[in-house]
């Protein structure tokens, strides 16, 4: 995708994105003019395939802000596979946006830098989940979702059945009764990252579908499994490069309703 483009003249420069960020692309009209004449007609978000040699940039012109600001492309070879249309939005700025307009047009908002990085953050912080309870002796074991309803904190979301007139699947809020199954089959460890799915208001925290990393575990102490999450969270920090707080207190639940009127206090603001 052309994230921008610069026409100075015999030189046109491109800066090119894909998910793994952006490069600078050179087309130079005394190195290779019909490249050059082809880049004439690039435009923000044109695909385009692209075929040249990797060089590095002089002292002066290293860029510190870009990660890879110390090399740029010599373009060669040009092809535009796909033109596009003014983006409704800018994709290159981080301008705000109103979030119709935004959700109207998602395949332009997740091009933006932010958004991108925030599903790249996700799979990586998922990968790193997965890989730590693999090695703890855990399971992943999918569960249904159409499935029967089961009394739970919420409305169910209803979906109907075709072969069976008048009647319905529920959707799981979560997966409450095959967990149980489970741990009765004699799966003493398992885990999923489960979707979720909820008919009820909105709060700052929930929403009618989202996803959870569900861990079951038979024949466990309370110590093991908070010793546990702390080993996960701790290596899933460390693989995005922030630091898993040492010394978290543990609170035991009247403490916590007495002092702050709830059992997951927000301890940053000393508000009791």
């Amino acid at each position: 995708w052309v994230h921008r483009r610069r026409d100075h003249g015999g030189v046109i420069f491109v800066d090119l994105r894909d998910r793994t960020g952006i490069v600078q692309i050179a087309f130079s009209q005394e190195i290779e003019k019909t490249a050059h004449q082809v880049a004439e007609a690039l435009r923000s978000e044109f695909v385009i395939e692209l075929k040249g040699k990797v060089i590095a940039r002089t002292p002066e012109n290293i860029n510190p802000k870009m990660a890879t600001g110390e090399v740029e492309i010599e373009g060669l070879e040009l092809v535009i596979l796909n033109k596009a249309k003014t983006p409704v939005f800018s994709v290159s700025d981080e301008q705000e946006v109103d979030d119709a307009i935004r959700l109207q047009y998602r395949y332009l908002d997740l091009r933006r830098e932010q958004l991108r990085n925030n599903l790249i953050l996700r799979s990586k912080i998922v990968k790193t989940m997965r890989d730590y309870l693999d090695r703890e002796g855990y399971l992943e074991i999918e569960t249904p979702i159409l499935t029967k309803s089961t009394p739970e904190g919420a409305r169910d979301y209803l979906v109907p059945s075709r072969v069976n007139n008048g009647k319905f699947y529920a959707l799981p809020q979560s997966p409450q009764l095959f967990k149980q199954l489970l741990m009765v089959s004699g799966f003493e460890k398992y885990y999923q990252v489960a979707r979720c799915f909820r008919d009820e208001d909105l709060r700052a925290d929930r929403q009618p579908e989202f996803t959870q990393v569900d861990i079951e575990a038979s024949f466990v102490k309370e110590e093991d499994i908070i010793n546990m999450i702390n080993s996960l969270l701790t290596e899933v920090l460390n693989s995005i490069g922030r630091k898993f707080p040492e010394n978290i207190p543990h609170i035991p639940y009247d403490e916590a309703i007495d002092r702050y009127g709830s059992d997951a206090p927000d301890l940053r603001f000393g508000m009791e």
